[in-house]
């Protein structure tokens, strides 16, 4: 099977709706609160602001916004101070992993508008200090829920990690250890989990744990799962062939390969819990849809 983007966008649509009637019955007037995840350049920012288009415009017009897990990035103080802290460590070096978020302020964003309350949403700038990044000053941020308005009832937050959860010592150290052994045996492997030290991946899956927090907040969670994850490097690719067009400027190939690089031994570690479903017992509150090298939906599954 296979779908188009306006026919992704319905069944989104669809399956949102349906959680959304499953909430209002048990959790009257409060937020519904929704995690859409998937790799860079797979579609998951369109897909968020397509989603909340529609469901603005739809006749309940519920009030919507969207939230980035990248907006929740450290401020370049504290990411630099962090990079400083691990000099060994190169998942650490910049903005991206586990670690180099701020849970605590994503956490009383989150809060906040689940109490509908005045709410003021953080923005980051990527292109500050050379692309190292910054969180744009307090001012510059959007805020919701002001007397008057009418309250946010949906909130969308997504990003690359959403939903991810840490794994125990056990099955971390397992998978590590098959990575290894396959980027040594010079059968193919494409990984970077297998170039990694067990220490450096450690202190990443450590610090995801504190991510339980906002992945609790979910009431339901979209997955836009690539068919293969090596898809990412051509879908970003064609990300930034497109800046290029638009400022004439961008990353390189050979940067924005090294870019991916840092991101994937999380994608190595997570993909498989996510698609079992990170709700546990909470049946059919997830849906993955299994994309394409084309961006086409293959298949489309409720877990």
């Amino acid at each position: 099977m296979s779908e188009d983007s306006d026919d992704t966008l319905q069944i989104c649509v669809g399956f949102v709706r349906e959680r959304l009637k499953h909430h209002d019955e048990s959790n009257q007037g409060v937020p519904f609160f929704l995690g859409v995840n998937g790799v860079q350049g797979i579609g998951k920012s369109y897909l968020a602001a397509s989603l909340a288009h529609e469901l603005e415009q739809a006749a309940s017009k519920l009030r919507t916004v969207v939230l980035s897990i990248d907006d929740f990035y450290l401020n370049h103080e504290n990411q630099t101070q962090l990079a400083a802290d691990h000099p060994d460590n190169p998942l650490v070096q910049h903005r991206g992993q586990p670690s180099t978020h701020e849970i605590p302020l994503a956490l009383s964003v989150l809060t906040s508008l689940r109490a509908e309350q005045e709410t003021s949403i953080p923005s980051y700038d990527k292109s500050a200090f050379d692309g190292r990044g910054n969180r744009k000053p307090q001012n510059q941020w959007t805020t919701v829920n002001k007397a008057g308005q009418q309250p946010i009832k949906i909130v969308v937050l997504e990003g690359w990690c959403v939903g991810f959860r840490a794994l125990d010592d056990i099955n971390l150290t397992t998978l590590w250890l098959s990575a290894v052994e396959l980027s040594t045996r010079g059968c193919g492997y494409q990984g970077r989990l297998g170039h990694s030290r067990l220490q450096d991946v450690k202190f990443i899956n450590e610090a995801l744990k504190g991510y339980d927090s906002l992945t609790d907040q979910l009431d339901a969670l979209i997955h836009l799962d690539a068919e293969d994850l090596q898809h990412v490097y051509a879908w970003r690719l064609e990300q930034e062939d497109q800046l290029h067009q638009e400022r004439g400027s961008g990353m390189t190939k050979a940067e924005v390969v090294k870019f991916i690089d840092g991101y994937y031994p999380s994608y190595e570690l997570y993909t498989d819990r996510l698609r079992s479903g990170v709700f546990g017992n909470r049946v059919g509150a997830q849906l993955r849809l299994v994309i394409r090298k084309d961006r086409l939906v293959q298949d489309v599954i409720k877990i």
